[in-house]
């Protein structure tokens, strides 16, 4: 699909020569062979494929050939279940037209898009790139607050004894799965995030200082700022990726306490059954000569021998403290 902003029709076949002066962006959503060569012919550029949007060497990402910009940026894409993915989009900059190429749904373009007919101050294709880099860093603050939202709320329940406050190991062991899964979650939103940030920094540095006649200063200010909100954005995330490494650690921390006490009662239940074990063996021998046999009370006394040998271990490892 072709969406040409500030041309008041939507026929774009009605155009054959040159790109009316009055459209600032051709945004490109997985575009037709057709669409793509038109937008090619009226401006003399190339339409960069997926594949090539999709290179993470800078010097794919970042190119300024005969005057015009091709950059490239991942971004978040949200489906129906509320996952995240990632997916390339390319920005094309010339001197007034700003091409963008897309292969997925982004809130973020619709509402730039919703700006162009009301908004004087987009004047040019520079303008609305700068517009969409600055609502990528603004959602991509967003999406940094609810995660460090998420990671404190996990934080309190981890460190606060959520996760073995339960005496029974079945709800212990469930708790721990879901605080990993959790977490493994969260930093997986985390990398995400911090792709799509790094991409951002990168070409908004890039532009800024290319120096062409037909970035303005006012644009470079905004790239400047964009490029101080990346590097304020990305300590931050440097700040939820130390603390959830911390989490981890601390849920992997339980697990060898939970592990060391399923294997401290193992060792209780061995050591107290092998003294009556043993005990057992000894008189259920068949020899002649066993001089308990003739004893009046010789099997009153074995159980009560068999029953003392397996308690007296118990007083031990109550005294040493094994059962707080």
């Amino acid at each position: 699909m072709l969406k040409l902003y500030r041309w008041p029709s939507n026929d774009w076949r009605s155009i054959s020569t040159e790109m009316p002066s009055e459209i600032i962006w051709a945004d490109l959503l997985n575009a037709t062979d057709e669409e793509k060569q038109f937008v090619e012919r009226l401006l003399g550029i190339r339409i960069p494929s997926q594949d090539s949007l999709s290179e993470i060497e800078a010097s794919s990402r970042l190119i300024f050939d005969h005057g015009t910009l091709y950059l490239s940026s991942p971004a978040v894409q949200p489906d129906e279940g509320g996952e995240a993915e990632i997916t390339p989009v390319g920005f094309v900059i010339g001197p007034h037209v700003l091409v963008t190429v897309r292969f997925a749904q982004l809130p973020i373009f619709e509402a730039v898009g919703e700006r162009i007919g009301s908004d004087d101050s987009l004047e040019n294709g520079m303008c609305v790139f700068t517009s969409l880099l600055e609502a990528m860093v603004d959602r991509g603050a967003d999406v940094l607050e609810h995660l460090g939202a998420k990671v404190d709320g996990l934080s309190r329940g981890v460190f606060k004894g959520g996760l073995l406050r339960t005496k029974r190991l079945a709800h212990s062991s469930r708790r721990m799965r879901e605080a990993l899964e959790n977490i493994g979650e969260l930093a997986d939103r985390l990398a995400k995030a911090r792709d799509v940030l790094l991409g951002v920094g990168r070409i908004a540095s890039f532009a800024g200082d290319v120096g062409s006649e037909w970035i303005t200063a006012a644009s470079k200010k905004r790239l400047e700022a964009v490029s101080k909100d990346v590097v304020s954005l990305n300590d931050y995330e440097t700040r939820l990726s130390d603390k959830i490494q911390l989490l981890l650690d601390a849920v992997l921390g339980f697990i060898n306490i939970q592990q060391n006490e399923l294997f401290k009662i193992l060792t209780i239940v061995s050591v107290v059954g092998v003294p009556p074990t043993i005990l057992v063996g000894i008189w259920g021998m068949n020899f002649k000569h066993m001089p308990e046999l003739d004893w009046t009370f010789g099997y009153p006394l074995a159980c009560l021998a068999i029953i003392a040998s397996g308690v007296l271990p118990l007083i031990w490892f109550k005294r040493r403290g094994w059962f707080e």
